[in-house]
């Protein structure tokens, strides 16, 4: 910590060289390098470097330059989910228009695992946030976002990633009414194809308990997927993972939203759920 001003100095040195030479590919390329190592060295001491306005306005005036450089894309993408760890970091970015930027790089690269992992994570960090004042560009994030997901159905922690932003979005009322149903259909195949990933697992179930809490058409999506039922996914996924109190806790998040609408109650009284819910009671009596 008492090597901190220095680490923001010499920050803020490297990004004012950055936008001095702003056309100069390489010198953009080594400054993010540098800044990662920077970061990187800041984190491992356990301190968060809440990097000013000045120095993302650099950052992403770069971004804008070499709009088509995947290297360098990947680089900016990796430093943003690191610097959106700070709030005040956060906020920053959000103020020099990061998001309209994050989202046009995840649509035109949206091949790259790599990126599409950080541009998730950075998505999160910022919907999360109370102090939201972004909401038209964060519903085009709900459709970036989904695309993610389908273009990497085989990797499970860039879904993990996905997964998140998506139930950060949906918890700032993000979706539209043409999306509740999809996005629903989409969350309940990313259980079914990946039930061995507890932390995949918990994260589509928190997206999916959000969804429900916002719309009757998710919880009827949710039942009647030509698919298979969401009640059968969640029943396998609690017999999976009983023992993972977390995976558990977002399951009855689930459950909970699920209670408040009639037609869904129905469907689960006849998959016998009172007696998962007794056993979830029995096995977590302090929870």
């Amino acid at each position: 910590s008492t090597a901190l001003p220095y680490l923001l100095k010499f920050t803020e040195l490297t990004s004012f060289a950055m936008e001095t030479h702003v056309d100069s590919l390489k010198l953009q390329v080594d400054g993010y390098n540098l800044l990662l190592k920077i970061l990187s060295q800041a984190l491992e001491q356990d301190v968060v470097m809440a990097l000013g306005e000045n120095v993302a306005s650099s950052l992403l005036e770069a971004v804008r330059k070499h709009a088509e450089n995947e290297e360098l894309l990947l680089l900016a993408c990796t430093l943003l989910m690191m610097m959106s760890a700070s709030e005040v970091a956060a906020e920053n970015l959000r103020k020099v228009g990061v998001i309209a930027d994050l989202l046009s790089i995840l649509t035109n690269f949206l091949h790259n695992e790599k990126i599409c992992l950080s541009g998730c994570g950075v998505l999160w960090s910022l919907a999360a946030s109370e102090n939201n004042r972004d909401q038209e560009l964060l519903r085009r994030a709900v459709l970036v976002t989904a695309a993610v997901l389908q273009e990497h159905f085989q990797n499970e922690t860039v879904m993990e990633s996905a997964c998140l932003a998506l139930w950060a979005l949906s918890l700032q009322d993000c979706l539209t009414e043409d999306d509740y149903e999809p996005t629903t259909a989409l969350l309940l195949d990313v259980l079914r194809m990946n039930p061995e990933r507890p932390v995949l697992v918990k994260n589509a179930c928190l997206a999916l308990a959000s969804l429900l809490r916002l719309s009757e058409i998710s919880a009827l999506r949710f039942i009647t997927d030509s698919k298979g039922s969401g009640i059968d996914l969640i029943k396998d996924s609690y017999h999976l993972y009983l023992n993972d109190p977390e995976t558990v806790g977002s399951i009855c998040l689930l459950m909970n939203e699920m209670v408040q609408y009639d037609e869904v109650v129905l469907d689960m009284l006849s998959h016998k759920m009172e007696g998962l819910m007794c056993e979830i009671k029995s096995l977590f009596p302090s929870s």
